[in-house]
């Protein structure tokens, strides 16, 4: 019922009219199901099963073997399996979807609602297309370095944006059916040298890797859970039911094969109900990823070809006789698939969920099953139209999220100009189609969208000269254009003709598996691509009205040519999708008056941002040390007293906005749930455990009980539960005792309950001092001190106000969003309770701070007595009787997690 309602809603929103003050409310709510009743279900369905059954639900079946990522046939009790597949812009190598906007640009409309929207369309086409799990979304690459390859994937290098968009997304593609998987657990912060084999394949002029490890992210404790794992807290707590660990080394130990990550951190401290899958090559064991936490390999090879047409995997035959030789625990197994089943039952997937109708990364309508063996001729593609309405979400996603960063004597908008000169190219379609290159890996053309997994085919795109012609023909306008770069004496004669000349500019990133132009994932620079900043400085040389629109995947400079007082207008659009053109023209014309805001700093030299990709390897071991802590993007900007560009959350409009009346009301301790949250924030923690699952375990019995059918015909290049024929169990060493944690135990998910207590409402009033309507994005900033930064961003509101009238804006503080993180004690902390007032800023930026206020401490640092009021004028008072300062500590009587891995910190 609750997808039926939904679609409607969505639907009425595609038809909806699109200028501001017509707002589109979806029904968010942070899962989809009850995890106790999923647990309940999952463990009568996998009690059930065989060992190798049960193996069969972790293994997937191979790259080779299969046209689509599956796992978990099961013939013997009628289970289909699990099919699984990317991206975070849309289903992955089929046709008849969308290609929805960049994550990046659902974080720079800073509209809750939008995000929601997008999110569950990607969820509802992933599911038509009969996808159970979808490997999205991203918030691993957080940012740190904002040349990292995959930062458009996800969403700010500002923790709280960033944790709110995730789990937003999160909640919005469970609602829509799908799975969703966050990625990537954790620290994942460059392309560079994630992967031996791949880095070292790499023929670089004059330089030759040779590196034995991915490289290890090293960081302390509390930047840590103050930055990297902040937004993981939100997913979790918004119904996450998978995890994709990631790539890289964390502290010296791979990510995968982490206990201190996946099962304290993630399954122990944050209360994890899901399971954890790697990613593509990202497992580097058996048994130690077993015992660590994680419960499925998606590929897992560690070579493509088998043996008796088994694929040789780390899992599969490898788990099988793992489990038989006392290696792994055959609890573990248990709970390996009984988190994946319950996240399959908290979805409800058992019921009425499509078949799979598409085979990834082949578009013929009939092929081979398995096309490494060349077997089973049958129809591969039904090819389903899943878009439903949603490209007018895209659309609005697009337009919403353009960030306009300079609009001197109102060049924009447009008001049927006689005259446009069109230039760059950047605004024209690509020679090769939007799909030309294999998973975008190229850059010709409008730039949409960038490179890797994370992309999807496009149905189309609709480039901007296309959208500008077609506005033109209702104006009357003369459109002339040049999309060559480099024809200066042509577009020299185009733009003087011209009333405005628009000048298009990019830059692209992506995954490291594809270089472009040099790129091997990671940016090597910062500047426009393709000779941008001459273009712009060329066609301004010759055009008093120069419009600048930028697509890229992060921040570019713009020193060469900003302060040019010709440059009139300058359009941050992101990578739009495939509406692209006509989310532009929204803009350009004023059907939509510009509310996007910067999700990162723009500064004016590269060495600004005190972070960087490390492009030579410090050893056959990298070591990526985060030496820089807590302060990146405007954290960094600011405690270091460099002046920005453009400051992170800036973002111009049509109209004008006034700030005034704050108010900081403390929220009415009755009201505080401490260690009772609501029913859907609150469920049983799940841990990796050494609970009684499955009351009868297996019996151990000779190898020969668990080999290859004979009534099986075996497909080369498909991996298997079974042993080899004519195997022999090995004994291996038992499992420590300690290895996990002990009993299941009542953890709220994402933490501590008391750590989403509502604890102060900020309000403020905002006017809209134009002439036109606009949409506002109210953005509160805490100062915390405690050598926390300077100020950080704890709160935004976007809100649509008339010209001429008011609004009330309000930011709801949570407990966290005053917390830090005590290393010693393994614990968030109150900084109410260390002394010193709380300040309190809202403005329309990090550094447009309109109103000010604060947020008194509990305890009086001279004498140390606590306060128990907020003696503010016209304040709600808040009293407590703990006299400590708020702890939440991991739960009581665990035992010490083994010494299977390095200790991570």
């Amino acid at each position: 019922m609750f997808l039926i309602i939904s679609t409607v809603l969505l639907a009425s929103l595609a038809t909806a009219q699109y200028p501001e003050g017509s707002r589109y409310t979806p029904p968010i709510s942070p899962g989809r199901g009850n995890w106790s009743q999923a647990y309940a279900s999952a463990r009568q369905f996998v009690c059930n099963l065989t060992l190798t059954e049960k193996v069969n639900l972790t293994t997937q079946t191979g790259t080779g073997a299969t046209n689509t990522y599956q796992l978990g046939i099961i013939p013997r009790v009628g289970f289909r399996g699990l099919a699984l597949d990317d991206s975070p812009t849309g289903v992955r190598g089929t046709d008849y979807s969308s290609a929805f906007t960049a994550p990046l640009n659902m974080a720079m409309t800073w509209d809750r609602e939008l995000i929601y929207a997008q999110a569950f369309a990607n969820g509802a086409e992933h599911r038509d297309k009969g996808v159970n799990i979808a490997y999205s979304p991203v918030v691993g690459p957080l940012g740190r370095a904002p040349e990292g390859g995959r930062n458009w994937e996800g969403y700010s290098p500002d923790p709280y944006l960033s944790g709110v968009s995730f789990g937003l997304t999160v909640a919005g593609m469970n609602a829509g059916g799908t799975i969703a998987v966050g990625k990537h657990f954790v620290l994942y912060e460059q392309e560079h040298f994630r992967q031996r084999i791949e880095w070292n394949s790499y023929d670089l002029p004059g330089v030759e890797f040779n590196i034995t490890e991915p490289y290890s992210a090293n960081t302390d404790d509390r930047t840590l859970h103050e930055l990297y794992l902040w937004p993981w807290y939100d997913a979790v707590h918004d119904g996450m039911a998978a995890v994709m660990c990631s790539y890289n080394r964390v502290n010296g130990t791979q990510a995968c094969q982490n206990n201190h990550l996946l099962n304290g951190i993630l399954k122990g401290e944050m209360g994890f109900q899901g399971f954890v899958v790697s990613d593509d090559g990202s497992q580097h064991s058996g048994v130690l990823s077993s015992l660590a936490g994680m419960d499925m390999t998606i590929l897992g090879e560690t070579s493509p070809n088998g043996v008796e047409g088994l694929g040789i995997s780390f899992w599969g035959p490898n788990l099988t006789q793992s489990v038989l030789n006392d290696s792994v625990p055959e609890w573990r197994l248990d709970d390996m698939a009984t988190r994946i089943m319950a996240a399959y039952y908290y979805l409800g997937q058992d019921e009425g969920f499509p078949e799979l109708n598409f085979a990834q990364g082949d578009l013929d309508t009939y092929g081979h099953l398995y096309p490494h063996a060349m077997e089973d001729f049958t129809q591969i593609n039904q090819h389903v139209d899943v878009r439903d309405h949603h490209a007018e979400v895209i659309r609005r996603v697009g337009a919403n999220s353009i960030v306009m960063l300079k609009n001197t004597d109102h060049a924009l908008p447009l008001m049927s100009p006689r005259q446009l000169a069109v230039i760059g190219e950047d605004a024209g379609p690509s020679l090769f189609g939007p799909n030309g290159c294999a998973d975008r890996g190229c850059d010709n053309g409008t730039l949409a969208m960038g490179w890797g997994s994370g992309s999807t085919n496009f149905p189309y795109l609709v480039d901007p000269l296309s959208a500008i012609q077609h506005r033109a023909l209702e104006d009357g306008t003369v459109v002339q254009y040049v999309l060559d770069n480099y024809d200066t004496s042509l577009i020299d004669s185009v733009v003087s003709q011209a009333e405005a000349c628009l000048v298009f500019v990019n830059a692209d990133s992506g995954e490291g598996y594809i270089e472009v132009d040099g790129n091997y994932g990671d940016r090597n620079n910062l500047t426009a691509w393709m000779r941008g900043d001459e273009l712009i400085n060329e066609v301004a040389g010759n055009c008093s009205n120069t419009i600048v629109v930028a697509h890229t995947p992060g921040p570019i400079l713009m020193e060469p040519w900003i302060q040019n007082p010709n440059v009139t207008a300058v359009l941050m659009a992101g990578l739009p999708g495939q509406e692209s053109g006509n989310s532009l023209v929204d803009v350009l014309y004023g059907t939509v008056t510009p509310s996007g805001k910067l999700p990162w700093t723009i500064g004016k030299k590269r060495e600004d941002y005190g972070t960087d990709v490390m492009y030579i390897p410090d050893g056959p071991e990298p070591n990526l040390n985060f030496t820089e802590g807590l302060f990146i993007d405007y954290r960094h900007f600011d405690q270091a007293g460099i002046e920005p560009r453009f400051e992170f959350g800036y973002g111009m409009s049509y109209t004008t906005f006034s700030y005034s009346n704050l108010r900081v009301d403390a929220v009415d301790a009755s009201n505080a749930s401490i260690g009772n949250d609501e029913p859907t924030h609150t469920v049983h923690s799940q841990m990796t455990a050494n609970p009684t699952i499955c009351p009868h375990h297996t019996t151990k019995l000779n190898a020969s009980a668990y080999t290859f059918p004979s009534t099986i015909s075996s497909v080369s290049d498909y991996i298997y539960p079974y042993l080899p024929r004519n195997s022999s169990l090995t004994t291996g060493p038992a499992y420590p005792s300690a290895s996990v944690y002990a009993e299941r135990s009542d953890i709220p998910a994402g933490g501590a309950s008391a750590l989403w207590d509502d604890v102060y409402i900020v309000s403020a009033t905002i006017s809209n001092t134009g002439e036109t309507a606009g949409q506002e994005v109210a953005q509160l900033y805490l100062s915390l001190g405690h050598g926390e930064p300077v100020r950080q961003l704890r709160g935004f509101n976007k809100t649509c106000i008339e010209a001429g009238k008011d609004a009330e804006v309000s930011f709801t503080l949570r407990r966290r969003d005053l917390s830090i993180w005590n290393s010693p004690s393994q614990a968030w902390v109150d900084v109410r309770g260390l002394g010193g007032d709380v300040g309190v800023f809202v403005g329309a930026s990090s550094r447009d701070l309109r109103l000010n206020g604060t947020i008194p401490a509990m305890i009086n640092a001279k004498n140390g007595d606590h306060g128990g009021t907020v003696g503010q004028k016209g304040h709600s008072s808040l009293t407590t009787n703990d006299s400590t300062p708020f702890v939440t500590e991991l739960s009581d009587g665990q035992p010490e997690v083994p010494v299977v891995t390095k200790r991570v910190l």
